[in-house]
């Protein structure tokens, strides 16, 4: 089978597509993968800054969506079942062998390509919005980096939810893909605080969603309506900012860490959970999700550089089968 593997530490110009043996099923599904999910952990990873860091080579990559082509009694599977997956050893290849735990049944009438981009970003925005955030009916969001892949699926799980949505965008190309997914005012980051002081008449947000870091990070804080809660994402924006606790003082206000990947560590039951929450809304259509970009697998570096130029709008996914 076909697997691009990162072979040295050198971002995107360290992978290589090369002719690997399929892995043996050992008690595991088996899928034949149809595409797989790029996402902004992986661009990390071929830099060797994730707080993993894999042995070389290996294969990147932690989503993905196929079918079934071997799986074990009594794991709810058989073959012919379009599935997607959580693969921890590497999504990027055309065949992988995951824990049962690891696979998630998919609404026949959802595309591969679209699914692919599913479990990462929505996943860890159902977990930042519901377990952490504990939004409630008729708040307000702020996502940050609104047109990104967790920005989007966030806009588009509010929109299923019921709750008001604000985008923060760095463009107007960006703004644009903001408010196609379900954000009820987009602002752009020059000046974005001032605007949402005026959209939401002076009150503030409920909850910010922030995958950026760096320094809006203070305004973030300066943004929140009384209780209002940070949850912090990631750091694509590259710095790590601080927090001057005595502003939690002001208004009562909270930052809150929102670490999916650790909590699937914690409690590998919780995937499982989660999906059995979204899936009724992907199902019948509440939860509308966009076609992604979609790339050959041999492009994959290039996906990557999209993610470090942050030139990508929207999620990007890699065809395992062209």
């Amino acid at each position: 089978m076909l697997a691009m593997r990162l072979t040295e530490f050198a971002g995107p110009d360290g992978l290589r597509l090369e002719e690997v043996g399929e892995p043996a099923a050992a008690g595991r599904v088996l899928v034949e993968l149809d595409a797989a999910g790029v996402s902004f952990p992986d661009l990390l990873q071929s830099q060797g800054l994730y707080q993993v860091k894999r042995e070389l080579p290996c294969v990147l990559g932690m989503e993905a969506a196929g079918v079934v082509r071997e799986a074990p009694a009594g794991s709810g599977f058989t073959p012919g079942r379009r599935v997607v997956v959580i693969a921890m050893d590497g999504a990027w290849q055309q065949v992988v062998a995951v824990d049962p735990a690891q696979v998630l049944p998919l609404p026949e009438h959802v595309p591969a390509t679209t699914a692919a981009g599913l479990p990462v970003n929505y996943l860890t925005g159902h977990f930042a919005l519901r377990r952490r955030a504990k939004v409630e009916p008729g708040e307000t969001v702020l996502v940050h980096g609104a047109a990104g892949g967790v920005g989007v699926a966030a806009l588009n799980l509010c929109r299923a939810w019921g709750l008001r949505a604000i985008g923060v965008v760095s463009d107007e190309r960006k703004a644009k893909v903001a408010a196609a997914e379900g954000a009820d005012h987009v602002v752009l980051v020059e000046g974005w605080l001032e605007a949402v002081r005026e959209f939401t008449g002076g009150r503030g947000v409920d909850v910010v969603l922030d995958p950026v870091g760096g320094d809006r990070f203070t305004d973030s804080l300066r943004s929140l309506a009384p209780e209002g809660r940070v949850v912090v994402l990631g750091f694509t924006g590259g710095g790590i900012p601080t927090v001057k606790v005595n502003r939690l003082l002001l208004n009562n206000t909270s930052v809150l860490g929102a670490g999916w990947g650790e909590v699937l560590r914690q409690e590998p039951d919780y995937l499982r959970r989660q999906w059995n929450q979204l899936y009724p809304f992907l199902d019948d259509g509440r939860l509308r999700v966009t076609e992604p970009q979609v790339r050959p697998l041999a492009e994959a570096a290039g996906a990557l550089r999209a993610l470090a130029d942050r030139s990508a709008a929207g999620k990007m996914v890699l065809s395992l089968r062209d």
